[in-house]
């Protein structure tokens, strides 16, 4: 009984702790609950009250669509690949050119449009508007394509361009003939109807944008740079419509990429005298380097979920979850942490979380009897937002700790800037609005590309480049691209074509309207 009086107090002071951090915590809630309050970007987007521009409405009759489709298989049929930075498939890439031609005979004729080849066989098209104060933007795509082989397992041969079941297969229908192809047979259809934009605009097709496009889209770039260009936003590929690839969400969504990961190729090697393998060292190449892999895969990058662009993903389609995910990703500033976490469980969401590590290559080794006096292993990093090269970089000596491991940087640039995707974004605005006019029930909001394009090529050249095609992805879609049974609905193709027109016309205003916005409540 002596001890009564001390376990009073501390019972007391029990039940004020227990009850401070029940009122900080309905605070939090509270503050939470206020900051729900979202914006119905789709509502808000068609309440404004946008200039009217002359409007050719492009309906495709039967002749038309098995011309467009006809025209894309062919396109396909080229088996444009590349190889590597020094190998290419130029007569492919000749034969492509023929093509183009051939095909879209009112563009290259047209006295609107000005042609000419780059670097042999890149394209840059100017299609000139008639208000030639309105600054000029470009769509970008590219012809080459990845290397495929029918052993692979493919349901069709990957350069047949082969109907199935309504989808034409083969590599490039997504990577990126459809782009291409597209932007093309929309601009030769609106020039058929006598269609003049009033805003200017270029059309860049690069012919080695697998292989990083250095003869390709650097030299558009450099064209453009030397005759003074200064462009309003660029379009390139990237994102898409997702529809059920998001668990939780509510409907299809489409991701315009704002940015795009930094990457970079790291080179570790361990040099040491060979030796038999019969009177083998403590240590050996092989074993140093297997080591130092390990613990780069067994400490990956820090989690830095919430620190870059990529957080306005899950804040823009918050509305369209369900209870408690959209309470959770409607109040990020207190919740990343654990949205972070969920993340990470998942590889094709772990990218968005922070720079990832894959070690690609492991090479050593000559004959079984023969201990290598050389191993080399290479190492793909794509680098998170709000990191630099050079912090990973630093990041990857103070993990593998061990000097006998030699750290070389192969190639690398930093995380690309972060475009513009307010209500005064003219680029981002333009694109959202093709989108919703053309299908209402997809929800837009900005996104990241964790893979590379070429067009950041361009970025002295805009401050706004963004990374969209509205081809659809179902689940186990995105394993297609660069995979087997690459593929695209001929619905979705003549979605494209029907996109590009619109989004083309679509940039005809002057500037946009004064923003509009509906709000709705958890």
């Amino acid at each position: 009984m002596t001890d009564s009086g001390p376990k009073l107090k501390l019972f007391k002071w029990l039940k004020i702790i227990i009850s401070s951090f029940i009122v900080t915590v309905l605070l939090l809630l509270t503050i939470a609950s206020i900051r729900t309050i979202t914006l119905d970007v789709n509502v808000g987007l068609q309440l404004a009250q946008w200039e009217k521009t002359k409007h050719i409405s492009l309906v495709i009759d039967h002749r038309q669509r098995e011309e467009l489709i006809e025209n894309f298989k062919e396109a396909v049929r080229i088996p444009t690949v590349s190889f590597s930075e020094t190998e290419s498939n130029t007569t492919a890439l000749l034969h492509f050119d023929r093509l183009l031609r051939t095909a879209f005979p009112t563009v290259f004729s047209s006295s609107l449009v000005q042609h000419e080849n780059v670097a042999n066989y890149s394209h840059l098209f100017w299609v000139q508007g008639s208000q030639p104060d309105l600054e000029p933007y470009l769509l970008l795509a590219h012809i080459d394509v990845v290397p495929a082989s029918e052993s692979d397992g493919w349901e069709a041969p990957p350069f047949s361009a082969k109907e199935i079941n309504g989808f034409i297969y083969g590599r490039g229908t997504i990577d990126n003939k459809s782009p291409v192809m597209s932007i093309l047979q929309a601009l030769e259809y609106l020039l058929i109807k006598g269609y003049t934009p009033r805003r200017g605009f270029y059309i860049g097709l690069g012919h080695d944008e697998e292989v990083s496009g250095y003869n390709g889209s650097v030299n558009i770039a450099r064209i453009l740079k030397q005759r003074g260009v200064q462009l309003l936003f660029v379009l390139d590929e990237g994102l898409a419509i997702l529809d059920g690839v998001i668990s939780g969400l509510e409907g299809p969504a489409a991701l315009i990429g704002i940015s795009e990961k930094g990457s970079a190729t790291v080179k570790l090697s361990v040099n040491m005298v060979p030796s038999h393998s019969s009177m083998p060292p403590r240590e050996t190449t092989v074993g140093i380097l297997a080591a130092a892999v390990k613990r780069l895969e067994d400490n990956p990058m820090p989690r830095l979920f919430g620190h870059g662009p990529e957080r306005g993903i899950f804040e823009n389609l918050a509305h369209k979850f369900g209870f408690p995910l959209k309470f959770i990703m409607s109040n990020l500033w207190l919740f990343s942490p654990l949205l972070g976490r969920i993340l990470e469980r998942k590889p094709e969401t772990n990218a968005f979380v922070r720079t990832t590590t894959a070690v690609t290559m492991f090479n050593a080794g000559v004959k079984v009897n023969v201990i290598p006096s050389l191993a080399e292993a290479y190492v793909n990093l794509r680098i998170h937002s709000a990191q630099s090269l050079q912090e990973v970089l630093d990041l990857i000596h103070s993990t593998v700790g061990d000097q006998r491991v030699k750290i070389e940087l192969v190639d690398g640039f930093d995380p690309l800037p972060v475009s513009s995707a307010d209500e005064k974004s003219f680029g981002f605005q333009i694109i959202k609005k093709t989108v919703v006019d053309m299908f209402p029930a997809v929800t837009v909001a900005p996104g990241i590309c964790i893979g590379n394009t070429d067009s950041r090529h361009f970025k002295d050249l805009t401050n706004d480049i963004y990374r969209f095609a509205p081809v659809w992805f179902k689940p186990g879609d995105a394993q297609r691209f660069h995979g087997i049974n690459e593929r695209i609905s001929k619905k979705n193709y003549e979605e494209l074509v029907v996109f590009y027109s619109d989004f083309i016309q679509n940039c005809d205003i002057q500037k946009l309207p004064e923003p509009h916005s509906s709000v709705h409540e958890l």
